[in-house]
């Protein structure tokens, strides 16, 4: 009588898509669930991103976030998604101790944050197929991770070295996690655009770059901003009182410091 073998776990079927949305490229990876469902929610979610340009660009003199910040709106008469939004950044502002804000040069600015809570809803809107077991959508750099691209193998995200162009700083492992997101904010790619809160001009601070990773992209990427303008050493306390959440800082110095726990998440 023949021994009954189990056949390997087939790796889900992907769907990959880029998309330019919101002055960067979006990059999306869906893993499982049936292809037509999965480029009707991709089709939704990349509708999402252009909306969310709409509405809250500052680039835009017709966006409601431009005439939200000319007076010519209050809240109550915007969209839905521009209350979320600036609930959310208020949230970020209360936690940061006002390290992250949405005012930029005396003027309402919530693009410190849209873009990670854009990005962490694309993605949802993406697990949410039936048979989807791994979303993953990287914007400009910035990742929201849900799921696991292949059985028994966890979405891994390389997080680039500041000082040494074309290399790494680390790989982030999701092991272990359903969700999980990482946010870089640094001077590498887009020189001095960290604003200091208390002086409205860019940050003065110690660091070229901080990588935070915790659950919700929205959040880590404030975070990392937050963290940035900070500097090293109270970056860095101020992100070990954080629940769920690890970091990586790198001075200009090349000194690297890092939360305790981030260790685990490396690999």
């Amino acid at each position: 009588m023949a021994d009954t073998v189990a056949e390997p776990a087939k790796a889900p079927a992907a769907v990959r898509h880029a998309e330019e949305v919101m002055g960067t490229v979006f990059s999306f990876d869906v893993r499982g669930g049936e292809p037509d469902a999965v480029r009707a929610a991709l089709a939704e979610a990349v509708a999402g991103l252009h909306r969310a340009d709409a509405l809250f660009s500052t680039y835009r003199e017709d966006s409601e976030v431009s005439r939200l910040a000319r007076g010519e709106l209050d809240v109550s008469r915007c969209a839905p998604e521009v209350a979320e939004v600036l609930d959310l950044a208020a949230e970020a502002e209360r936690v940061s101790e006002g390290w992250f804000s949405t005012r930029y040069r005396g003027s309402l600015d919530p693009t410190g944050i849209v873009k990670g809570w854009a990005a962490e809803r694309a993605a949802r809107v993406l697990a949410a197929v039936a048979g989807v077991r791994g979303v993953s959508v990287n914007g400009g750099g910035d990742v929201q991770l849900l799921g696991a691209p292949e059985p028994r193998r966890a979405w891994r995200v390389g997080v680039s070295d500041p000082l040494r162009p074309g290399g790494l700083a680390a790989v982030v492992s999701a092991a272990g996690t359903d969700e999980l997101a990482v946010a870089t904010s640094g001077t590498a790619e887009r020189g001095a655009h960290i604003v200091d809160p208390r002086t409205g001009r860019s940050a003065v601070t110690d660091l070229v770059a901080v990588t935070v990773v915790g659950p919700r992209l929205t959040f880590v990427d404030c975070w990392a901003t937050a963290a940035f303008a900070m500097g090293s050493r109270a970056g860095l306390a101020w992100l070990e009182s954080l629940p769920d959440v690890e970091a990586l800082l790198i001075t200009a110095g090349d000194e690297v410091r890092c939360t305790a726990g981030l260790a685990a998440r490396l690999g």
